[in-house]
């Protein structure tokens, strides 16, 4: 069973390029030891603090900023990306020395409330 659950994370984790998801921001530096430094810190900040989205982005859906339309949809967005960001920083965190990327959901780990639509909730 164990074995099966990875697998099956292993190939949702694979599969995220596909799903549109943007590369992830450590990708844009130019030298190697710059990139994995920037993916060990992408990666420790996103298992250590996945679990935030859970909070800000229902927050951000009552503020009318994102993709969200109510609050119970961000919290449903919340914690799906709780999830995800939870173990794709593990993954980050695990292959920091290979320069290989599993894009998250809006870039990882975001502790702004607003997503910098100019919206402000109104």
């Amino acid at each position: 069973m164990k074995k099966t659950t990875v697998v099956l994370l292993l190939l949702a984790m694979l599969a995220m390029p596909a799903a549109g998801f943007a590369a992830s921001p450590w990708t844009e530096e130019t030298e190697y030891g710059d990139k994995i430094s920037e993916k060990l810190q992408f990666g420790l900040k996103n298992t250590l603090l996945g679990w935030t989205d859970i909070f800000f982005e229902p927050i951000r859906a009552s503020k009318k900023c994102g993709s969200c339309d109510s609050i119970w949809t961000g919290l449903g967005k919340g914690l799906t990306d709780a999830i995800v960001n939870e173990v794709g920083g593990a993954f980050h965190l695990l292959t920091f020395p290979l320069v290989v990327d599993f894009p998250l959901p809006d870039d990882g780990v975001q502790f702004a409330t607003c997503c910098g639509c100019g919206s402000n909730g109104k």
